[in-house]
C-alpha cells in the first residue's frame, strides 16, 4: 500500500513554517513515535489532527487564526482535521494563564458561542472535501462519564504535577483559590485525544501541558501518544501584548474590511515578518523591501483571505482617502477644525462639535456600543481626553460605517 506521506508530497515545509516546537522529536530518527517527519511521511493512513477550541466568547481574532490555519496546512497535506468544539470543557474555561478562576458560562451561552465560532473558521478551513473535516463536541464523551472514570482520570495525575501546570503554582503560592474543577480541565481536553484516537495536537505554546496530558492519557488508554505541533502567541498590532479583545490590541476575523485593512496597515515592522509568516502563505523571501509596501501587502493579503480580493482592493481604496489623506479624494471626507476647540476636550465632546453626534450624550453612547473609531482603531473608553489639538490633526475620526471627518487645524 502506498504510503499518504509518499503519494501526497516529501516537502513538509508546510509543516514547520510559522511553528515553535514539534514534541517529542528525537532529531534523525526514523522511529514514527519518537519523530513527527516519518510519522507524516510512512503512514498508510491520513493522520488524524487534533484543534480543540473552547466557545468562551463570541469573536475570534487573527491570533485565534493561526492553529486553524496550521490545521487547514494538514487538511491540504492529505489528512484529517479534527475540530473539536469543547461544548462541555468550556463551561468550565481553561485556567491556563489565568490568576483567578473563570466564569462558568451557561449552555445556551456555550451552544450560541459555538456557532458563531464556526462561522468565523469555515472562512479557513475546508468544509467541502469529503474525509477531509470531523466537527466533534467534546459532550459527546464527557459528559457520559461516570464517576468510576472520572476516579481513572483523576488516578493518573498527582497534585504535584497539576501544580507544575502555568498559573496553578503561581496562584497557590499567593493565595489565590484553586477550585477543584480547574484540576478536571487539563484531564477532560485530554480525554479529548482518547476519544477522537489523536495522532497529532495542535495549540498555542501555552498549551504544552495540556497536550502532553493527552499524550500520558493516551498512553494509559492503550493508545498510540499524539505528537504535539505548539505554534506561537501572537502580539497584538502594538507590538507589545498578546492580541486581545479586552486589551484592544486585535484584528477581528469578523471586522468590516476597511477596519481590518487600517489596523494591519499599522503593523509595526518589527511585527511584519511574524505576521507574513503566521498569518500568509506568501514566500517570505519575495516580500518588498520597501517597509511601507510590506505594510500595505499584508493588509491586502490578510483582507482578501476573509472578505475576497476585491473587497480588499475597495478597502485599501477607502484608506488611501479616509486615512492617508489621498489629495485626488481629499474632497470625499469632510474636514472638521480644531481650531475653535478649548483643549483638553474629551472625545464625546468632539463628536458632539464636529456634527458626527447630534449631542454629547449621544456621542457617550456611541463610544460604549463601540462604534466610534479614530484612524481605523476603536475606541472603547468614554472618557477618553486628548490634551492639545497636535494629537489629533490629520487624523480621521469615524462614527458607525458612513460617518466621517478629518480633523484638521
Amino acid at each position: 500500500m502506498t504510503s499518504i506521506g509518499s503519494h501526497l508530497t516529501n516537502d513538509l515545509s508546510w509543516l514547520h513554517r510559522g511553528v515553535t516546537e514539534i514534541f517529542p522529536h528525537v532529531p534523525n530518527s526514523t522511529d514514527p513515535i519518537e519523530n513527527l517527519t516519518p510519522r507524516l511521511q510512512g503512514s498508510e493512513r491520513p493522520l488524524r489532527v487534533k484543534l480543540g477550541i473552547d466557545p468562551t466568547g463570541s469573536d475570534l481574532h487573527l491570533g485565534h487564526s493561526i492553529p486553524v490555519r496550521k490545521l487547514r496546512a494538514f487538511q491540504d497535506a492529505g489528512h484529517v482535521a479534527v475540530l473539536i468544539i469543547g461544548d462541555f470543557t468550556a463551561r468550565i474555561g481553561d485556567p491556563t494563564g489565568k490568576s483567578e478562576v473563570r466564569r462558568q458560562l451557561t449552555p445556551e451561552q456555550v451552544q450560541q458561542n459555538a456557532q458563531t465560532y464556526l462561522d468565523q473558521v469555515s472562512s479557513i478551513l475546508d468544509f467541502h472535501t469529503p474525509g477531509r473535516l470531523e466537527i466533534r463536541y467534546n459532550s459527546e464523551w464527557l459528559s457520559q462519564l461516570d464517576l468510576a472514570k472520572i476516579l481513572e482520570l483523576l488516578g493518573t495525575m498527582t497534585v504535584g504535577q497539576m501544580l507544575a501546570k502555568e498559573g496553578f503554582a503561581q496562584r497557590y503560592e499567593t493565595g489565590n483559590p484553586i477550585f477543584l474543577h480547574e484540576f478536571l480541565y487539563p484531564l477532560m481536553q485530554g480525554y479529548d485525544s482518547v476519544a477522537v484516537r489523536a495522532d497529532v495536537e495542535l495549540g498555542g505554546t501555552d498549551q504544552k501541558f495540556n497536550i502532553a496530558v493527552g499524550r500520558d492519557l493516551q498512553r494509559h488508554f492503550g493508545q498510540t501518544p499524539q505528537f504535539g505541533v505548539l505554534l506561537p502567541i501572537l502580539l497584538g498590532p502594538d507590538g507589545t501584548q498578546k492580541m486581545s479583545k479586552s486589551l484592544n490590541n486585535y484584528v477581528g476575523l469578523r471586522e468590516d474590511p476597511l477596519t481590518m485593512y487600517s489596523k494591519l496597515e499599522k503593523t509595526p515592522d518589527a511585527l511584519i515578518k511574524d505576521y507574513f509568516e503566521l498569518l500568509t502563505n506568501l514566500p517570505l523571501d519575495a516580500l518588498p523591501e520597501n517597509p511601507r509596501e510590506r505594510q500595505k501587502l499584508l493588509a491586502l493579503e490578510i483582507v482578501s483571505q476573509y472578505w475576497g480580493q476585491q473587497a480588499a482592493v475597495d478597502a485599501q481604496a477607502a484608506a488611501m482617502t479616509l486615512v492617508q489623506g489621498d489629495a485626488s479624494q481629499a474632497q470625499a471626507v469632510p474636514e472638521f477644525s480644531l481650531g475653535g476647540v478649548e483643549f483638553p476636550a474629551k472625545l464625546f465632546y468632539l463628536l458632539s462639535a464636529s456634527g458626527l453626534c447630534k449631542s454629547s450624550g449621544e456621542g457617550r453612547r456611541q463610544i460604549e456600543g463601540g462604534a466610534v473609531r479614530i484612524d481605523g482603531d476603536r475606541i472603547d473608553d468614554v472618557n477618553l481626553t486628548f490634551a492639545t489639538p497636535a494629537d489629533l490633526v490629520g487624523k480621521v475620526l469615524q462614527v458607525g460605517k458612513k460617518k466621517f471627518a478629518r480633523l484638521v487645524p
